[in-house]
């Protein structure tokens, strides 16, 4: 285990300041009229370079965040700050990332608030990990742990970069968090490992009373996996699962529509509360909160007729061996006895009792229009 960055010693606010005008060691987002999008570092002295011109650095330093920059080739830039959701789809990348939309779910659904402690398993590229930063603040904690150590650095890299340094709340430490995980009263866990049902045990010690698991997978078959170790540990209630979906629409004028592509699957959430003791046996129905689910009759199973006391057994007879197997039709083609056949008399065949023969009568034995 190696600890690359530590909580303890004194804090010191981080260099980023995310409002007022341009300062040197801003990252700005310059967008061309066809919204393509440009990231550069200001730095004194230098010049942004493309295919449509160049725009000097000392030109955006000192002015105000939205203003407008023409190149030397004429095309107008629009200059703004990344946002954390920009700088989370566009930041390198040795893991995949945790994408906004179920960022913005782990922040609420979990419960992180300004202050808290919070663990985190898979800091992978460091995107979950500046989205839970923000949320804990400087006066919080949030201890994140690596097993791969060039994914360590990436994510180190990534959040200083996004903060402006190193974020005084943050401790990165390499290692696993089953076996290295060595803060306890703990407020919240999330996990975002391959196999999130081996950090159980370590967190359901760590957790104080009334603290909250969540686990980021990808499967259906993770999913299943993390749920029923959390129903059958005992140290959390019943677990939720769920998904986001996010679609954009397109709205121009009366052309309102859903856009063509969305941002379907990406990801599972599973969340547990910690109790203070051992939670009861049975569920309680999720989709309807404080009411007590339906009993369900329990589905007979079909063992056939060996468990039936032989006395109580309706068993059809057998037929002799020596009879004539008996063939089953539908009584409406069964042969049944009648008289003896026959012979037909001879002449025509009789009249029709409703419907005499006549000239006019159709292949359908209906009536029609003698023609005149």
């Amino acid at each position: 285990m190696s600890e690359t960055q530590s909580h303890d010693g004194p804090r010191t606010t981080t260099g980023r300041i995310p409002h007022g005008p341009f300062r040197p060691g801003d990252q700005v987002q310059l967008t061309d009229p066809k919204g393509r999008i440009n990231t550069i570092t200001l730095q004194p002295g230098k010049e942004y370079h493309s295919h449509k011109g160049a725009i000097p650095h000392d030109t955006i330093i000192g002015s105000p965040e939205g203003s407008v920059f023409r190149s030397t080739g004429g095309t107008e830039y629009l200059a703004f700050r990344p946002l954390l959701t920009d700088h989370t789809l566009r930041m390198p990348r040795g893991a995949a990332v945790v994408y906004p939309k179920d960022a913005a779910q782990i922040v609420a659904q979990a419960d992180i608030f300004p202050g808290a402690r919070v663990i985190e398993a898979g800091a992978g590229s460091g995107a979950l990990s500046c989205f839970l930063l923000r949320a804990v603040g400087e006066h919080g904690l949030l201890s994140s742990y690596e097993r791969r150590q060039d994914f360590a650095d990436i994510a180190r890299g990534n959040v200083e970069r996004f903060f402006g340094g190193p974020h005084p709340a943050w401790r990165l430490t390499v290692g696993s968090l089953e076996h290295d995980l060595a803060e306890t009263e703990i407020d919240r866990a999330v996990l975002d490992m391959l196999a999130p049902w081996e950090c159980i045990d370590a967190v359901a010690e760590a957790l104080i009373p009334g603290g909250m698991v969540c686990a980021y997978i990808a499967t259906t078959t993770q999913m299943s996996r993390i749920v029923e170790d959390l129903r059958s540990h005992g140290a959390f209630a019943e677990p939720y699962a769920f998904e986001t979906m996010l679609r954009s629409w397109h709205v121009d004028g009366l052309a309102v529509r859903p856009d063509h592509r969305m941002v379907g699957h990406t990801g599972f959430l599973v969340t547990a509360r910690r109790p203070r003791h051992r939670p009861h046996r049975h569920r309680p129905d999720l989709r309807h909160p404080g009411q007590r689910p339906a009993r369900r009759r329990a589905r007979p199973r079909h063992r056939g007729i060996d468990h039936i006391p032989a006395p109580h057994r309706r068993v059809a007879p057998q037929p002799a061996e020596t009879a004539e197997p008996r063939r089953r039709t539908h009584p409406r083609h069964r042969e049944t006895p009648g008289p003896a056949p026959t012979t037909p008399p001879a002449g025509p065949p009789p009249a029709h009792p409703r419907h005499p023969p006549a000239r006019h009568e159709n292949r359908m034995g209906r009536l029609r229009k003698p023609s005149r």
